[in-house]
């Protein structure tokens, strides 16, 4: 069995010492750095921008994750990239006619580009995209927030689009994710997990990551 991708989130991580804790991380065992980035429109919250990231690549020797949650992504593919970024996901709810655009101005940039949905969006509504995807990010909480309870009916679409994707892309589910929740997601089919609150509420980070896999 393939290895599973544990990306912690630094939205529950301490802010004034985050190279510290990603450099924490990374002597935990994290496979990559999943960054949240929010604008307060499209989700109900604001937190960091593409100078973050920039300075964040400085001192990360994993790839960056970047997750936009935000409004028309398209106008800030570039900034992303060129900060630093190795996989840039948005989400299809915010891109709509855009989403085969951005796909290839992710890719462009010689990076990973992934399509996010939401709760309430069917897998459905991306199956003619899985041939240009590298990974798909199921929500399994409503985005915004760290610290939400897991929804198992988000986790039942892993399974549906297993089935349309590409041998080779990534299924990823960030929402709730702890112990229990990541056995089920993997169970479905998920090879890649993000994690907030349960890793760094941890008294031991290398053993939580570790038990996620």
């Amino acid at each position: 069995m393939n290895k599973i991708i544990i990306a912690p989130s630094i939205l529950s991580s301490d802010f004034s010492k985050l190279g510290s804790e990603i450099k924490m991380l990374e002597d935990n065992g994290a496979d990559w750095i999943h960054i949240d980035v929010m604008d307060g429109h499209f989700v109900p919250n604001l937190t960091i921008g593409a100078p973050v990231v920039k300075a964040l690549k400085k001192v990360s020797d994993i790839p960056l994750d970047v997750h936009l949650m935000i409004d028309n992504p398209n106008k800030y593919i570039k900034d992303f990239a060129l900060a630093g970024a190795d996989i840039i996901t948005f989400h299809y709810e915010a891109a709509n006619e855009n989403t085969n655009d951005i796909i290839k101005e992710i890719h462009s940039y010689g990076i990973k580009a992934g399509i996010s949905i939401k709760p309430g969006t069917k897998p459905s509504a991306i199956f003619k995209y899985t041939e240009d995807i590298d990974l798909i990010l199921i929500m399994t909480v409503e985005p915004g927030f760290g610290g939400q309870k897991f929804m198992s009916y988000c986790a039942d679409k892993i399974k549906e689009l297993k089935q349309k994707v590409k041998k080779e892309t990534i299924i990823e589910v960030d929402g709730g994710i702890n112990d229990k929740t990541a056995e089920y997601c993997i169970s479905q089919g998920a090879n890649a997990l993000v994690a907030g609150s349960y890793i760094f509420s941890s008294s031991n980070i290398r053993k939580a990551i570790e038990a996620l896999r």
